[in-house]
C-alpha cells in the first residue's frame, strides 16, 4: 500500500515538471491533444456531449472547480491518463463556457482585450462564477462596469446580476439609487436650466434644454414606486422663480411683439411662440408641485394685457399660432379652476371667465373657418381640447354665484352665434333646476314659522 502510494505521488510530481515544462516552452494550447492530460465534457445546444483537451496544470491554477475536482482524484491526472472532467451547464451556455475555457489559457492582459459585446461577457461570467475562476471573473466585472448598456442589456443585466452574488454587485453600480440630496440638486439643476430664457444659447442648447423639460416632467411622474423626487420648499422656490422669469419673458416678448412684426413677422411670431411654449410646460408641471395656483394668479395678472395685444387689428390675420395657442394654455388654467384645484374668491373666478370667454368664443370658429378654407391648416383646435374647455367652464359657471351665473348665461342666449361653443346649455338646465328649488325654499321660509335655515 504504502509502495503504490509513493508510486502515485512520484507519477503527480513528473507531470508536474513536466507540465511546467510545456508551459515554459510555450507549447501548451487550448484543444492541443498532443499535450493534453486531461479533458473536459460539454452539453451542447442540442444536448450531444463534446470533448475538448484541455491541460490539468492549467485548469488547476485558474479555476477553484477545476482544482477541486482534481484533488479529488488522487491517481490523476497522468501523462497517460484519458481523464474527463464533465461540467453541467445549460446547453444555451455552450458557447459561453467554450469561450471561457479558452480564455483560461490566456494572460490577464489578453483576457482583458477579449471582452466584445455586453451579452457575450454576461454569458462568460455566469460561467466564470460557476467555475471559480477568480481572474477572469473580475476581468469581465470591470468591463461590464465600465462599458455602455442600451436598455435591452441593461434589463437582462438587472434580471441576471443579483442572482451571481456579492462578487458581481459593482456592475450594478450605476443603476443603483441616489440619495436624496443628490437627486434634489439634480432635479432643481434641470428645472434652472429647463427655465433658462437667455438668447445667447449655444449650439444645440434648444434641444438640450427641451430634453431638461421632458425629463423634469419624468421625474415628476406619479408611479406605484417611491416618488424620484420629494417635492420640498427648495424645489418649489426654483419652480417659483423659473415660472417669474417665464413671465417675464414673455411680457417681454409681448412689448417687443410690434416693432419686431414689422421687421419679420414670421421670426416674431416665433420668439413669442417660444415663450408661451415655456410658459405651457411649465404651467404642466406644476400641478404635480401642488402650485398651479402660482400660474393662475400669474396668468389673470397678464391677461387683459395679452389679449389686447394679440386682438390688436394689426394682427388681425396673423399669428394664429400664438392665438390658438393661448386657449391651450388658458384651457389648462380654467381646468384648474373651474374644477376646484386652485381655489380663487368668486370676483376672481368672474373677471378670469369674463376675460377669456369671449376671446374663445370670438376664435374657434375663426379657426374652424381657416381649417375648413384650407386642410393644411394647422392651428384647428382638437375635440379633446374642445371638450375639455368646455366643461371647465360649465363646471366654473356652476361654481359660482347664481346671480353671476344668470349674467353670463343671458349674455350666452343674446347672441345665436354664440350658442355652438362653449355649449353652456347643462349650466342653464342646472341652474334652472336650483333658482326654483331656491324659490321654493324662500316661499316655504315664509310659511314656516320655526325654520332656522331662512332668515329676513
Amino acid at each position: 500500500m504504502l509502495v503504490q502510494m509513493l508510486w502515485c505521488m512520484l507519477l503527480r510530481l513528473v507531470h508536474y515538471n513536466w507540465s511546467l515544462h510545456i508551459i515554459r516552452a510555450g507549447t501548451c494550447e487550448f484543444g492541443d491533444q498532443t499535450t493534453s492530460d486531461v479533458t473536459v465534457r460539454l452539453r451542447s445546444r442540442d444536448g450531444r456531449p463534446e470533448w475538448f483537451h484541455c491541460h490539468s496544470f492549467i485548469l488547476m491554477k485558474k479555476s477553484k472547480f477545476f482544482a477541486h475536482w482534481l484533488s479529488k482524484h488522487p491517481t490523476y491526472p497522468s501523462p497517460e491518463s484519458n481523464n474527463c472532467i464533465e461540467v453541467h451547464c445549460p446547453g444555451s451556455e455552450f458557447d459561453h463556457y467554450v469561450k471561457l475555457l479558452k480564455l483560461i489559457y490566456l494572460s490577464e492582459e489578453t483576457v482583458s482585450d477579449s471582452w466584445d459585446s455586453v451579452k457575450s461577457s454576461l454569458g462568460v461570467l455566469r460561467a466564470s462564477i460557476a467555475l471559480q475562476c477568480e481572474t477572469i471573473t473580475k476581468s469581465c466585472i470591470q468591463y461590464l462596469e465600465a462599458v455602455p448598456w442600451d436598455e435591452k442589456e441593461e434589463e437582462e443585466i438587472l434580471k441576471v446580476i443579483p442572482n451571481l452574488g456579492p462578487e458581481a454587485m459593482p456592475i450594478l453600480a450605476r443603476v443603483q439609487p441616489v440619495d436624496t440630496s443628490a437627486t434634489k440638486n439634480v432635479f432643481i439643476s434641470a428645472i434652472r436650466f429647463a427655465t433658462t430664457i437667455e438668447n445667447s444659447f449655444p449650439p444645440l442648447a434648444d434641444e438640450l434644454k427641451t430634453s431638461a423639460q421632458e425629463q423634469v416632467d419624468y421625474m415628476l411622474l406619479e408611479d406605484e414606486e417611491t416618488p424620484l423626487i420629494a417635492v420640498d420648499d427648495d424645489v418649489k422656490y426654483e419652480a417659483r422663480s423659473g415660472l417669474a422669469k417665464m413671465f417675464t419673458n414673455f411680457e417681454k416678448r409681448l412689448s417687443l411683439l410690434p416693432s419686431e412684426f414689422d421687421q419679420s413677422p414670421e421670426a416674431a411670431e416665433q420668439r413669442l411662440l417660444q415663450s408661451l411654449s415655456d410658459l405651457e410646460w411649465i404651467c404642466n408641471i406644476l400641478p404635480k408641485m401642488e402650485m398651479m395656483k402660482d400660474f393662475v394668479s400669474g396668468w389673470a395678472c397678464i391677461s387683459d394685457h395679452v389679449l389686447a395685444v394679440v386682438q390688436d387689428e394689426k394682427y388681425s390675420s396673423g399669428l394664429w399660432a400664438i392665438k390658438a395657442k393661448l386657449i391651450e394654455v388658458t384651457g389648462k388654467a380654467l381646468d384648474a379652476i373651474g374644477y376646484g384645484n386652485v381655489v380663487l374668491p368668486a370676483p376672481s373666478r368672474v373677471q378670469f371667465l369674463k376675460t377669456w370667454l369671449p376671446y374663445i368664443r370670438k376664435l374657434k370658429p375663426l379657426l374652424d373657418s381657416k381649417s375648413a378654407d384650407d386642410e393644411a391648416f394647422p392651428f384647428k383646435m382638437d375635440s379633446d381640447l374642445c371638450q375639455n374647455i368646455e366643461g371647465a367652464i360649465t363646471s366654473l359657471v356652476l361654481a359660482l354665484p347664481s346671480n353671476d351665473q344668470a349674467d353670463i348665461l343671458m349674455e350666452w342666449m343674446q347672441r345665436p352665434e354664440q350658442l355652438k361653443y362653449p355649449d353652456l346649455s347643462e349650466a342653464f338646465e342646472v341652474w334652472c333646476y336650483r333658482t326654483k328649488s331656491a324659490k321654493r325654499r324662500l316661499v316655504v321660509g315664509f310659511k314656516g314659522i320655526d325654520n332656522p335655515t331662512i332668515s329676513f
